[in-house]
């Protein structure tokens, strides 16, 4: 585990005014492609994508948004991060999924896999490389990233419905920022860490997700936990979380990576010192900070080169 201690944290810490840059809508460029439907079941079911210069085919990073599950939107993704990855050739494809509040748990999950295979199937009109996906998320958007990551080998929650049954959804590396993967543990880990323990009520984004308080669904929370399917052919994943993070215990983003350790598929977690939920401030950004920036780009660059 790299552990990293960004030299401006303490001082923005001090400061009065807090922000979470990771939980604003940029402002992006205008995609090439705006409000592509990948499913025909609901309006949620859309993506933007964004194109490097050249002519393609282009390897494709797809992101997840964050937001519990419960709300959130594809233009929540990093303008500097969407520009290091064009830099590097690298299409981005931005999605929107169905929340809870339209549809319960495994909607979210169907519909981020629904969107790997259309993406997939659709390669030559959309200019991308079909051999060559990384699936990057944020929070309730890294769980499912990871869900992804670790299902991608399988048929798990490739709902016929959604489009383009048999095409697979699988991807050649995840990125996940800060994701809650068992749910029946975050209120142990809160504890542990000194942090507040709610996500067992039956109004936290984990509850409505699932449908119902999280202990009284413990088949449910097996289900929506990436740890569930690992296996030895998942593809390398890139886990990143501030230390000081009380919204998804630290202890999350540990629990997985030892999981994908212990079946030897490469991990590379990032434990940003000081840091919470995303980053602390404008004055010291840290996961969109310059040099994490480049981190994940060019972990993503590597990976799919890797692809060819």
């Amino acid at each position: 585990m790299r552990i990293t201690r960004p030299a401006l944290l303490a001082a923005a810490a001090a400061l009065p005014v807090m922000v979470a840059l990771t939980t604003c809508s940029p402002t992006l460029p205008t995609p090439d492609h705006a409000e592509v439907a990948y499913a025909p079941l609901s309006a949620s079911q859309k993506f933007d994508l964004y194109l490097p210069d050249g002519p393609g085919p282009f390897p494709l990073v797809i992101n997840i948004h964050r937001g519990g599950f419960y709300k959130g939107d594809k233009g929540m993704l990093s303008p500097e991060i969407l520009e290091a990855l064009r830099a590097r050739g690298i299409a981005v494809a931005t999605i929107n999924y169905r929340l809870s509040p339209e549809a319960r748990f495994p909607a979210a999950i169907e519909d981020a896999k629904a969107s790997v295979r259309f993406l997939r199937a659709n390669a030559a009109r959309y200019r991308v490389d079909p051999a060559r996906f990384v699936a990057f998320g944020q929070s309730a958007g890294g769980n499912l990233a990871a869900m992804i990551g670790t299902t991608g080998n399988t048929q798990d929650f490739d709902n016929p419905a959604l489009g383009n049954p048999g095409v697979s959804a699988r991807v050649n590396a995840v990125i996940d920022w800060f994701g809650p993967h068992d749910f029946l543990l975050m209120d142990p880990q809160a504890r542990e860490q000194g942090c507040t323990a709610d996500h067992g009520v039956a109004s936290s984004f984990e509850s409505q997700y699932l449908g119902a308080p999280i202990a009284t669904v413990p088949d449910k929370a097996k289900a929506a936990n990436p740890i569930t399917y690992i296996d030895a052919a998942d593809p390398p994943f890139l886990l990143q979380v501030g230390s000081e993070d009380c919204l998804v215990p630290v202890g999350q983003t540990k629990i997985l990576a030892a999981a994908l350790k212990k079946v030897g598929v490469p991990v590379e977690v990032d434990l940003f010192e000081g840091a919470s939920h995303g980053d602390n401030s404008f004055w010291s950004p840290v996961f969109v900070g310059d040099a994490n920036v480049e981190r994940v780009a060019d972990f993503a660059a590597a990976h799919l080169r890797k692809a060819r």
